[in-house]
């Protein structure tokens, strides 16, 4: 694309060479300010190329810092992105596709924390709950939970679920302004409770779906870890016919949490055993952080000056692509020690 040699230049093919690299690049490109051109994006996929979340993601945050973005479209394998000045508004993000909600986030997310106002993000369509991302109760309730002990803070109001393929979800985002401090999680403490999320659309009810899926993993958990776990139970109004299901563990120091959705044909025991045989996993690890969120929070953490130190369950490629990136952009080194059944991660 440019031969400029102050741009960041980020081969988009690189490690797990998802829509990860372009989603945290565009993300620390507005924080620092710095001009990025992001190249062979999603190169290996079946569908190379920007998609319609990752489309709206950048567009989004072009507005969001008053930038300028050349590439931008469906299928493009380049992109340059020059950041413009952060600053307050509410930004309507509509999505006409299934596209992910807590994906698009990932790219809007730190930094609208950099504004000096709080800023407001509506959405219009896409789903909160789809393959391939976190579900909305994921974030809320574990993500947004380590972000807080970050010292930041966002909120999330769910007015309509929404689930593959049709979406139609109503949600918005608040992000009040703060930086990130360092994190220092060795020891998670004493386990004081285990909740499972378990909700379904209004279509499903007579089935009792997300009763089924609750209770086949309530019961797995109590046979392989003795835990009694509390049980929430919802339905959804839903274009789209779908289940979700989250499993949280809150720690006296951390939190760990999983998801997990129904699809047709699968049954929603299967759905409910298999979210809890990947908590039992999470759980016995011993670790603070569970992988999904690991991956995630590295942005911020690396943002913070000061040394920061973990542990997590898993080192997945999603974090040693999401490491390479941020080394792009902050001078921090990643260091992974294997310890019994978790990894040790420092961030200096």
């Amino acid at each position: 694309m440019s031969e400029d040699s102050s741009l960041i230049s980020i081969d988009g093919s690189h490690g797990e060479g998802g829509g990860q690299i372009i989603r945290t690049s565009c993300a620390l490109a507005a924080v620092t300010g710095k001009t990025i051109e992001v190249f062979n994006i999603r190169k290996n996929r079946r569908t190379p190329g920007l998609r319609r979340q990752h489309l709206i993601g950048i567009q989004s945050l072009n507005k969001l810092c008053n930038g300028f973005i050349e590439g931008a479209a469906l299928g493009s394998q380049e992109i340059l992105f020059r950041p413009g000045e952060i600053k307050p508004k509410r930004l309507k993000i509509e999505i006409n596709t299934a596209g992910s909600i807590t994906l698009v986030l990932q790219t809007l997310l730190l930094p609208s924390f950099l504004s000096p106002t709080p800023i407001i993000l509506d959405f219009l369509g896409g789903a909160t709950d789809t393959y391939f991302s976190p579900t909305i109760d994921y974030n809320r309730n574990v993500f947004f939970k380590f972000l807080e002990k970050l010292g930041l803070s966002a909120t999330i109001k769910i007015k309509k679920r929404g689930f593959f393929p049709s979406g139609d979800s109503r949600l918005s985002v608040k992000i009040d302004p703060g930086f990130p401090k360092s994190l220092n999680f060795l020891d998670r403490g004493s386990l004081n409770k285990v909740t499972i999320i378990s909700g379904a659309s209004n279509n499903l009810r007579d089935a009792k779906v997300s009763e089924r899926q609750a209770t086949a993993a309530s019961k797995l958990l109590s046979s392989k870890l003795d835990i009694s776990a509390n049980i929430q139970i919802e339905y959804y109004d839903t274009l789209s016919t779908g289940s979700q299901i989250n499993i949280i563990a809150e720690f006296e120091n951390s939190i760990i949490g999983v998801d997990g959705l129904g699809s047709p044909g699968k049954r929603a025991e299967r759905v409910g055993r298999q979210a809890a045989k990947n908590f039992i996993k999470e759980f016995r690890s011993n670790a603070c952080m569970d992988k999904y969120a690991c991956d995630q929070i590295l942005p911020y953490i690396a943002l913070s000056k000061a040394e920061s130190i973990f542990t997590t369950s898993e080192i997945t490629e999603h974090t040693k692509t999401n490491m390479w990136v941020i080394s792009h952009f902050l001078k921090r080194t990643f260091t992974m020690e294997k310890e019994e059944s978790r990894f040790v991660v420092r961030v200096r």
